[in-house]
């Protein structure tokens, strides 16, 4: 290649320079055969001008006149400089004839724009007016810094990532200066905004080339793929980024030369696989199919859009609504019942309506006080849930949600109650003439009552305010802002805070009942034995409640367990795998209660069992997020030891090794309990989303259908002989978000066990990592292309570490149910979901509108503690 400089002009005199600008080595990049390009320049103080060009191709003229556009601010030192750009430019173009023979078919290059679609997915998001505006604002004599680039243009969450984005564009046109004009940086926009492919690929070269020599060498890929882990949180990829720039040369640079060029991207974003690209293809079709399938939605008539609104209502809820309604029902007529009793009875003459609201509101407390229990018998929930079929009419999903309700009618109650006397009827008796106060003398004395204290330091008074009292505390300390810490108090308001205050305030409901019982025995109005009815309500539940405590206390004494395994992983996660107790039966789905005597002797905490039924042992996943949680992990972080070999977590301790016996914790369990997820077994086709630690559950439902698919099919082939119900489950859909790398560690062991063993592709598993941005984003580009290396290379995701391939960012859950339709139409879909409550609306109204408006139904479960 040979550049010619006719003239040059510096402060008015006019230089010329002619000559070649190739060295008399040709490069490796040029072979014998090959012929030069000859293009001769016009240089100025301020820009560069082409006058001929010889031997060049269509895409060579083009770059030519390209840079022909370019200033240059100094000419005499930078002049140099700024040829050898040009002739970089050129040699790249020059090899650009190599490109001609890669095949760019139709599905290739949507594949490959799907893939470098990073510049304008979210850096473009905004339009121009929005970048200039925050140009201005940010501008500092009419320049923006490097380090202010990424907030400009909307990245500036990855800043570091940004400033290496400005560095290429900047490089691609000679500016030497950290900061750029707002002429320049509307140039760097519209190249992070072209769509064309050859734009993308050569803006994501050049931030990889950062000699800009035309070349890719090893170091240089190392550090972008630590840029790209370090900007995606990928600390795992960043510590290995050694190991996978190697894998990427070893890839793209067959022959060994030390370097990749443009061309070798190319072909690796055109042939290689890409799964999101046929995801977002098969979208569009999705669409469509799914669009013949919908029935008619819209409705002119406001009223009988109203109405089928309501049946939508209905249809969804109807478990539900009878409950409430019986309970508004039964509520409603106590209150009704006892308010007529008293308007008719002689103290009404003196006491007035107060009196009634008093005890209307005192006899719907009692039924409530009765009620609240039932909800946490959770023995006897569990048995109505397995054994019966009460679960068709009776939604036990929401038995904790049940006894909030009723917690919130006795708030209501006691209100009524205490308002009432305190301040109406008590004070209208105190006033009281002597002629008034007459008939009052069988329930109060001969002598009227002289002054508040006197109702308040009797027996009714004091049990009564006592109550109250205790009452508010649980009541406050139950709401999740205190429960989950959620508040930001001062350290020793926050030390009364949290789980384990919840848990104490909630166990002084002993006290509370107590109380409740004097208070109901000691009454003014009512001194025959058989009208005081507290007792009537609260006998029995008090009586059920009390045979399941005792039931738990029993049976934790003889299910102390024996510790297999214990491993601390990233992410505050603990798993403990403990010896299964003889006899212990459960379903997946279904959680049990701990209990550790050196933490707390009193302190029981539910936990989901991640183990099958199948599994020769019991398991759970903890993770830290309170008081107890983080001192039993500090208790056996003191007796596990770093992980060696190939076994994962960061500490761990195998006690099934004869040369390590360490002392380990006593646990005692309680259980199973009952949950929404052990349902999973009535639907052929589950759905199921867990979010996090959330996974637990939902984890132990997949190797559950694993297992039962498996057996099912040896009882088809005549292996094996059983008795046992067919298993309805037979396809299993699994989306797991997590937003920390180190999280897939805690079910490693299961997905490849899944994925290696379901021959037949009937347990779909999507892990999703939140912390990297979503397919087609910069910061994920690189990434993106050595996740497909490894995976083709060696079948193992480096993301996740497993034989499943991680997404990023979230999932479009839209898609996902609009998928599930698609293939399975006409069947009712079990969705099930354990996460924060966050996702909760969305995937429910998800259920709620394919439900509507296909013919596919999904009922929708989430996890309740």
């Amino acid at each position: 290649m040979e550049i010619e400089n006719t003239t040059d002009s510096v402060r008015g005199s006019r230089v010329g320079f002619s000559g070649s600008l190739v060295s008399g080595k040709k490069s490796a990049r040029f072979k014998d055969d090959e012929s030069y390009v000859e293009i001769t320049l016009d240089v100025r103080d301020d820009s560069v001008l082409v006058q001929n060009i010889k031997g060049a191709d269509h895409e060579a003229a083009l770059l030519a006149s390209k840079l022909e556009k370019r200033p240059n601010h100094t000419l005499g030192s930078q002049l140099s400089f700024h040829l050898k750009q040009v002739s970089k430019e050129l040699k790249r173009m020059t090899s650009s004839n190599k490109f001609q023979k890669i095949d760019r078919s139709k599905s290739g290059a949507a594949r490959a724009l799907r893939g470098l679609q990073f510049m304008n997915r979210n850096v473009g998001t905004e339009g121009w007016s929005e970048v200039e505006s925050r140009f201005d604002q940010l501008a500092v004599d009419g320049m923006l810094a490097k380090t202010l680039f990424g907030q400009c243009i909307g990245m500036k969450e990855s800043s570091e990532f940004a400033e290496e984005l400005f560095d290429a564009l900047a490089r691609k046109r000679c500016i030497t200066s950290p900061a750029v004009t707002k002429d320049e940086l509307h140039e760097f926009w519209e190249q992070i905004t072209d769509t064309s492919f050859d734009a993308r690929l050569q803006t994501f070269f050049d931030m990889v080339d950062k000699d800009a020599d035309g070349r890719i060498t090893e170091e240089e890929v190392k550090e972008i793929i630590s840029l790209s882990a370090s900007a995606n949180k990928l600390s795992k990829i960043e510590d290995n980024s050694d190991e996978y720039a190697a894998l990427i040369m070893e890839e793209l640079d067959p022959g060994n030369v030390g370097y990749i060029e443009l061309y070798n991207l190319e072909t690796l974003l055109l042939q290689a696989p890409s799964h999101s690209m046929n995801l977002s293809t098969n979208s569009r079709v999705l669409s469509q199919m799914l669009s013949q399938k919908l029935k008619p939605t819209k409705e002119r008539n406001p009223f009988k859009r109203c109405k089928r609104r309501l049946d939508y209502f209905i249809e969804d809820n109807w478990k539900r609504i009878w409950v409430m309604v019986l309970w508004l029902s039964i509520c409603a007529g106590l209150f009704t019942w006892k308010f007529i009793q008293y308007k008719r009875r002689a103290v009404f003459d003196v006491m007035g309506y107060c009196v009634s609201v008093a005890k209307g509101g005192a006899e719907t407390t009692k039924f409530n006080m009765a009620l609240v229990l039932l909800p946490v018998c959770r023995n006897t929930i569990t048995w109505l849930r397995s054994r019966t079929k009460l679960g068709k009419i009776i939604p036990f999903d929401d038995n904790i949600n049940f006894h909030k309700v009723i917690a919130f009618g006795v708030a209501v109650g006691v209100g009524l109650h205490a308002i009432s006397h305190l301040t109406c009827d008590f004070p209208r008796l105190l006033h009281a003439t002597d002629e008034e106060y007459e008939p009052m003398k069988p329930f109060f004395g001969d002598e009227r009552p002289n002054n508040y204290w006197w109702f308040v330091k009797g027996t009714e008074g004091w049990t009564g305010v006592v109550m109250v009292v205790l009452m508010i505390i649980a009541y406050v300390l139950a709401q999740p802002w205190f429960r989950r810490n959620r508040l930001n108090l001062p350290s020793t308001i926050k030390k009364l805070t949290g789980f384990n205050a919840f848990w104490y305030s909630h166990h002084l409901f002993v006290i509370v009942y107590v109380l409740f019982i004097i208070h109901g025995y000691f009454l003014y109005l009512s001194k025959k034995w058989y009208k005081k009815t507290t007792w009537m309500y609260i006998a029995v539940p008090m009586i059920l409640y009390a045979c399941e405590r005792l039931l738990r206390a029993f049976r934790s004494g003889y299910k102390a367990v024996r510790i297999l395994k214990v491993a601390v992983y990233p992410g505050n996660v603990m798993a403990v795998h403990m010896s299964k107790p003889q006899g212990f039966k459960y379903t997946s789905g279904q959680y049990i209660f701990v209990n550790c005597s050196d933490v707390s002797s009193f302190q029981w905490h539910p936990f989901t069992i991640s183990s099958a039924p199948g599994d020769d042992y019991l398991s759970v996943h903890i993770r830290t997020l309170g008081d107890w949680t983080s001192q039993l992990k500090t208790l056996f972080s003191k007796v596990c030891e770093p992980p060696t070999g190939d076994q994962s977590g960061l500490l761990r301790a195998d006690i099934g090794k004869a040369d390590y016996k360490p002392r380990l914790p006593k646990l005692l369990i309680d259980g199973p309990y009952g949950a929404p997820a052990q349902d999973y077994k009535k639907y052929d086709v589950v759905l199921l989303v867990g979010l996090g630690i959330g996974a637990t559950p939902l984890i132990s439902i997949v190797k559950d259908v694993l297992n039962n698919i498996n057996q099912q099919k040896d009882i088809e082939d005549g292996t094996k002989g059983s008795k046992k119900s067919p298993f309805a489950t037979k396809r299993a859909y699994f989306y797991w978000v997590t937003r920390e790398q180190g999280s897939f560690e805690w079910f490693k062991g299961v997905m490849d066990e899944v994925s290696e063993n379901d021959q037949e592709g009937l347990i779909e598993l999507h892990n999703y990592c939140t912390s990297v941005y979503e397919e087609g984003d910069a910061r994920s580009a690189l990434i993106t292309m050595l996740q497909s290396i490894h995976q083709a290379k060696s079948g193992v995701d480096i993301v996740s570490g497993t034989r499943v391939k991680t997404h990023f960012a979230r999932p479009n859950w839209r898609q996902v149910f609009k998928r599930v339709t698609i293939n399975h139409p006409d069947q009712k879909i079990g969705v099930f979901y354990c996460g924060p409550q966050g996702l909760v609306g969305e995937l429910r109204h998800l259920s709620q509108d394919f439900s509507h408006k296909t013919d596919t139904k999904f009922e929708f479960h989430k996890e309740n503690f």
